[in-house]
C-alpha cells in the first residue's frame, strides 16, 4: 500500500486509474482509524461514549466502514503487488496476510481465554462467549482453528482470513469484468436474504458476520477502487447528494426513536416493528444503503486534500489505521476487560476508560510505526556505512 508503483505494462487493457497514483489516500486510513475507535467504544457494555459512533444515528455501524475500506486497501494492495510482481507474487502476498490474520485470531483467543481465567471465570465467561471453552477444551480449540468458534467481538478475523486467501480470484475477475463480477457478488446477496444461506459454525451455528452477505461490501469496496472513477461523475452529482441526505434524516428519525423514549410518537409503530431491528448478520439492506448514503456524503465533503487530515486527532486516527490488526486486537482485549464491573458501573469511570483505551491505541500504533521507520532505516544505514557515507 505505501507503494502503489506503476509499469508502462497494463495488467490488462487500461490500468485502472486507482494504481496510477503515487502517494497514499489520506482518507483511507483516517476512516479506517476513527472506524477502530469505534468499535472499540461499541463493545464497552453500557458505555456513554457509543454515543460518539454512528451505532445511535442510523442504521448502519463502524463494522460496514471497516469491510468497505478493507475492500478499497486489498485492491490497492494486491493491484500493485499484481503490476511489479505478477499473479504469483500477488497469490503470496495474500496467502501470507492471510496467515498473519489467521495466527493474530489464534493469538487472541488464547489472550482473551487467559483474561477471562485470571478475572474468574465466572465473571466474564457469558459474556465473552468462552465458558464452553473452558467446559470442552479440545473441542473448542479444534473448531477454533477451523474458524467455526470464535470469542466475542473477534467475528471479523476469521472473515478476513478467507477474503485474503480468496481475494486474487476476485482481483482477477475484478480487472477482466468488474461490472459482471459485483453482479455475481450482488446477487449472492439478494440469495442470502431469500434462502437464509450461511456458512457453518460452533457450537450454534451462527456466524455473527456472515461471510456470504459481507462479501458485498468487500467486493464493493475493490470494485470501486478498480472501476469507481468512471461512475464518480453519477456518485458525486447533486442528485446522489440529495437523496443519500434524505435518506440519512429518515435513519436518524427511526434510530433515534429506538433509543430515546420520548422520540418514540415521532414515527408509527408499525413502521418501528417493520424496520427493528435491522438485521447485522446478514448485512441487512437497511443497513448497506445507509452506508451508502454516509459514502457519497462523506465523498462530497472529504476531498483527498482536506485540511482537517493533518490535525493532530486525524493523525493519531491514521495512525491506528495504518496498524488495523494489532490495533483491532488490542480494543477486543480492552474491551473485554471492561466488562468488569469495576470498570464500567459508574459513569465517570465509563469516560475515563473510553478515553485510556483509545489513548493506548494510539500510543500503541506510535510505537508499532516507529519500529517499521527503523527497520525500514537499517537497510539504507547499512549501506551507507559500507560505501564510507554518514
Amino acid at each position: 500500500m505505501h507503494d502503489r508503483t506503476h509499469t508502462s505494462k497494463p495488467v490488462i487493457g487500461e490500468t485502472p486509474p486507482a494504481f496510477k497514483r503515487s502517494g497514499r489516500d489520506l482518507r483511507i486510513d483516517a476512516c479506517r482509524g476513527i472506524a477502530l475507535w469505534w468499535i472499540f467504544l461499541d463493545h464497552v457494555p453500557n458505555n456513554i461514549g457509543s454515543w460518539l459512533t454512528l451505532r445511535n444515528y442510523g442504521f448502519s455501524d463502524a463494522a460496514e466502514v471497516f469491510m468497505f475500506i478493507s475492500g478499497v486497501t486489498c485492491a490497492l494492495a494486491y493491484g500493485s503487488a499484481r503490476q511489479r510482481e505478477g499473479w504469483s507474487g500477488t497469490i503470496a502476498r495474500s496467502v501470507r496476510r492471510g496467515w498473519d490474520i489467521y495466527a493474530a485470531f489464534l493469538l487472541l483467543t488464547l489472550a482473551c481465554t487467559i483474561l477471562v481465567y485470571l478475572a474468574g471465570p465466572d465473571h466474564l465467561a457469558d459474556e465473552s462467549n468462552t465458558r464452553i471453552l473452558f467446559e470442552h477444551p479440545g473441542a473448542t480449540l479444534a473448531h477454533a482453528a477451523i474458524l467455526q468458534y470464535r470469542p466475542v467481538n473477534t467475528d471479523v478475523l476469521p472473515i478476513f482470513v478467507i477474503y485474503h486467501v480468496l481475494f486474487t480470484p476476485l482481483l482477477w475477475l475484478l480487472l477482466r469484468a468488474p461490472n459482471v463480477t459485483l453482479g455475481f457478488s450482488l446477487s449472492l446477496y439478494a440469495l442470502v436474504h431469500l434462502f437464509g444461506w450461511s456458512v457453518p459454525a460452533w457450537p450454534d451455528n451462527v456466524w455473527f458476520f456472515n461471510p456470504l452477505a459481507w462479501q458485498l461490501l468487500i467486493v464493493l469496496g475493490a470494485w470501486c477502487a478498480i472501476e469507481g472513477e468512471r461512475f464518480r461523475p453519477w456518485v458525486t452529482s447533486r442528485t446522489a447528494l440529495i437523496l443519500a441526505a434524505l435518506y440519512l434524516v429518515f435513519s436518524l428519525i427511526i434510530a433515534l426513536s429506538w433509543s430515546i423514549k420520548p422520540l418514540e410518537p415521532l414515527v408509527p409503530r408499525t413502521l418501528t416493528n417493520l424496520l427493528f431491528p435491522p438485521n447485522k448478520s446478514n448485512l441487512s439492506p437497511l443497513r448497506l444503503l445507509h452506508f451508502m448514503a454516509l459514502a457519497i456524503v462523506t465523498l462530497w465533503f472529504v476531498p483527498p486534500d482536506w485540511r482537517g487530515l493533518s490535525t493532530p486527532a486525524m493523525r493519531c486516527a491514521r495512525c491506528c489505521g495504518e496498524n488495523s490488526l494489532p490495533i483491532y486486537c488490542l480494543g477486543v482485549l480492552l474491551a473485554l476487560a471492561s466488562h468488569l464491573p469495576l470498570l464500567s458501573e459508574l459513569l465517570a469511570m465509563q469516560i475515563l476508560l473510553s478515553l485510556a483505551g483509545i489513548l493506548v491505541m494510539i500510543v500503541v500504533a506510535t510505537l508499532l510505526n516507529s519500529i517499521s521507520i527503523k527497520r525500514a532505516q537499517q537497510p539504507t544505514e547499512q549501506v551507507a556505512s559500507r560505501i564510507g557515507l554518514p
